[in-house]
């Protein structure tokens, strides 16, 4: 009898609709090793009247571990959705989805998990070799573009300096979200002098964004170091209003 009081009571749920709200539709693991673990949980709340029923969460692929609350979600509650990928053996960035099933509207969302997987190595450097290196220093590691158009490509200009004792070599900036095109003002950066790099930022989602990117140099102690990308991405700009937060940065179309 409990038996069919619960099918029933779960039947019901599934044609009740209801309303829900995530804390995110996207988050960014930013750089990773060959076999770190990446997990991550969405809270999903019940912002509606009626019990929320999550009824499945399908990964984009098989490297993609998903897990939700099997449970109804009372109203005001809240429930989670975790997206796990496996990183070893996958050296390079991902970019991977779930689709969220529920009764509530909308029936679907998708979440997204990215990120950037670096290949295990092992170094092994001598005294007079780290002695030697160069060493790139970023005055600042963030710049927040604040309110900006959809479409917008957004220029900010970086210095980087070198502290080392040899040339300097920024070989290449990579990320995970495929939304940022780099210049590099000089091929090579010498001992005590500063460089600048023109990175151009396309975000591609929607509301408050951040991406990582990461500059790979011949800096031996530090080859890679991250750099982070903020803007908050609506449908229009009004123009006689001023963007915030744009300070050495521009906006082009």
């Amino acid at each position: 009898m409990k038996k069919i009081i619960l099918l029933l009571f779960i039947s019901t749920l599934v044609f009740a609709q209801t309303s829900y709200k995530i804390n995110t539709e996207s988050y960014d693991f930013g750089e990773l090793t060959e076999g770190d673990a990446a997990s991550h949980e969405f809270m999903i709340t019940n912002t509606g009247k009626e019990p929320l029923l999550i009824s499945t969460v399908r990964p984009s692929c098989g490297c993609t571990t998903p897990d939700w609350t099997k449970e109804p979600i009372m109203p005001g509650k809240s429930g989670m959705i975790k997206a796990s990928y496996g990183t070893q053996g996958r050296a390079g960035s991902f970019n991977k989805s779930v689709t969220v099933s529920t009764n509530g509207e909308p029936s679907t969302t998708t979440l997204y998990i990215r990120g950037l997987v670096n290949p295990k190595t092992e170094t092994n450097f001598t005294e007079n070799e780290i002695k030697l290196s160069p060493k790139l220093i970023i005055e600042k590691v963030s710049h927040n573009f604040g309110k900006v158009e959809k479409g917008a490509k957004l220029l900010v200009k970086l210095d980087v300096k070198n502290l080392g004792r040899s040339d300097l070599v920024v070989s290449n900036i990579t990320n995970s979200c495929n939304c940022v095109t780099f210049t590099k003002k000089q091929e090579f950066i010498k001992s005590g002098e500063t460089g600048q790099i023109e990175i151009v930022y396309a975000p591609n989602s929607m509301n408050e964004v951040t991406d990582y990117i990461y500059l790979k140099s011949n800096d031996i102690l530090k080859p890679s170091q991250k750099f982070t990308l903020q803007a908050n991405v609506v449908e229009t700009l009004n123009p006689t209003l001023l963007r915030e937060g744009n300070t050495g940065g521009s906006m082009f179309k």
